[in-house]
């Protein structure tokens, strides 16, 4: 089974229990996950006349070629209580967000769906909890590893520590 390394963010209504409970819901789908990193209180990016985010990334086993764990990972964002239908604005507010960011070193390039995904070398919110799990990883296309993209990382948003507790399982 493929290792997938996946971004996960949260600005609307108990984002922490929103991140758990994506967790939760993972594991109901065939989901394995293999870790988990802390997560981080973050400024948002784009769009920033908003609450600021909670982010983590995780790493997971699935069975899933990459169209289906799409899919799966929006019925997981539904579960959740996101609404793509009331989002009126890119980057705007969301009870969750799941995003794709490797599978294994796949390369896609469809109107559905980009593996890698497209902008996460850009993105401090994502370096920083994937280079706490994954710092060695190197990404298909760029050839450099999730520390090296972090280091180099134009973008100055702040990333802080919130919490720890996503490392002890208890989602």
């Amino acid at each position: 089974m493929p290792f997938v390394y996946l971004s996960l963010g949260s600005n609307l209504g108990r984002k922490e229990s929103n991140l758990k409970k994506a967790l939760r819901e993972m594991k109901t789908r065939n989901f394995w996950i293999k870790q988990v990193s802390s997560v981080y209180k973050t400024e948002p990016v784009g769009k920033t006349d908003q609450a600021w985010f909670f982010n983590m990334c995780a790493i997971v086993d699935t069975r899933y070629p990459p169209d289906i764990l799409l899919n799966k990972l929006q019925e997981i964002e539904l579960a959740c209580g996101r609404d793509r239908s009331q989002e009126r604005e890119k980057w705007g507010p969301r009870t969750i967000d799941i995003d794709i960011l490797f599978f294994e070193d796949v390369i896609l390039d469809t109107p559905n769906l980009k593996i890698p995904h497209p902008l996460m070398h850009e993105r401090r919110f994502v370096l920083v909890p994937l280079n706490e799990i994954a710092p060695l990883f190197t990404h298909p296309v760029l050839k450099k590893t999730v520390h090296r993209l972090l280091m180099e990382c134009p973008d100055a948003s702040i990333v802080e520590p919130f919490s720890r507790m996503a490392l002890k399982k208890n989602y």
